[in-house]
């Protein structure tokens, strides 16, 4: 069953790249932007978060945060963070529970990988309730940007 607009968003704390934990009740009052993605650095995700760096300025404008969730390490997201800039955080789902809560995670991926985070975007309002959910079965497909940006303005 995927979470649906109207549901609360499953909480969850999470290690980031900086290597303290990360709550999404932080910033309960804000407009949250998830986006979960299969592996850093290989080229769908790249693209993807990389669109979101480039429109960053909108969404800070907009008292929103984005936040990059996927089943790596986080010392790989810190390196994959450096190298693209990104001024968002990315956090680790390393046990992939948050992945799981939010119905994004492939059993089975690429070359026999089991548990990686399906490719998926999800907005969150100030109360912490589902707005936008997006969860893609192809992992070469990209999130649809203006849809997210429509549900954060």
């Amino acid at each position: 069953m995927s979470l649906q607009p109207g549901q609360p968003a499953p909480q969850f704390t999470l290690v980031s790249t900086q290597l303290k934990e990360v709550s999404l009740s932080d910033f309960r009052g804000k407009k949250v932007v998830l986006h979960f993605f299969p592996m850093a650095f290989t080229g769908t995700c790249t693209t993807q978060l990389c669109t979101m760096r480039d429109s960053f300025g909108y969404y800070d404008g907009l008292n929103a945060v984005i936040l990059g969730i996927s089943v790596d390490s986080p010392f790989t997201l810190a390196k994959f963070k450096e190298e693209n800039n990104y001024q968002f955080e990315l956090l680790s789902d390393f046990n992939k529970e948050v992945s799981t809560a939010y119905d994004c995670i492939y059993k089975e991926f690429v070359l026999g990988l089991k548990g990686v985070s399906k490719r998926a975007a999800f907005v969150i309002d100030e109360d912490q309730k589902i707005i936008y959910a997006e969860v893609l079965e192809v992992a070469t497909d990209l999130p649809d940007f203006n849809a997210i940006a429509a549900a954060v303005k």
